[in-house]
């Protein structure tokens, strides 16, 4: 290749990766884009929510303002309950078990646990949060799924929430069986 052909191809991509981070960087919408700058971030629009701004873990908020939930059936001991799970690598993974039936323990008289068939990912958590009655969460150390009926300890790394059932404390703190569904 000729030296004059290779700085014109170095020139061209450098041009394209200053647009690239410029337009990212930018608050125009994708439709306020020219052409050739919203074809090189379709990618990072594609899956954008209504708000319009990418989705990357970067830019996205932390916690559960970045999830959108997903419905799932909930029984507790042969009682039906409307739960959900949140939008995250862990959440989906769990998702993905469903249907999942399990016996449960009380474990410090907080919450309600149980042991899934394998881990779940712990890649790209959301930022830790200290759990609330209701909360359905995952403690990655232990691989073990818990119910909270009662208000959590401090946030911790370990502890992923990963949705929430709506049912009082009573009903979840004496569950012997809790079977996870998905929606339909």
């Amino acid at each position: 290749m000729t030296l004059p052909v290779r700085r014109a191809l170095t020139a061209t991509a450098t041009t394209g990766l200053l647009l690239l981070a410029a337009t990212a960087c930018s608050d125009e919408s994708p439709a306020e884009q020219t052409p050739a700058t919203a074809t090189a971030t379709a990618s990072a629009w594609s899956s954008a929510p209504a708000s319009g701004q990418p989705t990357s873990a970067a830019a996205s908020p932390s916690g559960s303002d970045r999830s959108t939930p997903m419905d799932i059936r909930v029984t507790l001991d042969d009682q039906s309950v409307d739960a959900t799970l949140d939008d995250s690598p862990a959440a989906r993974d769990l998702a993905s078990l469903l249907p999942l039936t399990l016996d449960l323990e009380d474990f410090h008289g907080t919450e309600r646990i149980a042991d899934p068939p394998r881990k779940l990912t712990t890649e790209d958590a959301p930022e830790p949060q200290a759990p609330k009655a209701g909360d359905i969460a995952y403690y990655a150390p232990w691989g073990n799924l818990a119910v909270f009926y009662k208000d959590g300890p401090a946030a911790s790394a370990d502890l992923l929430v990963l949705g929430h059932i709506d049912a009082d404390a009573d009903q979840l703190s004496g569950a012997e069986r809790i079977t996870i569904e998905a929606a339909s």
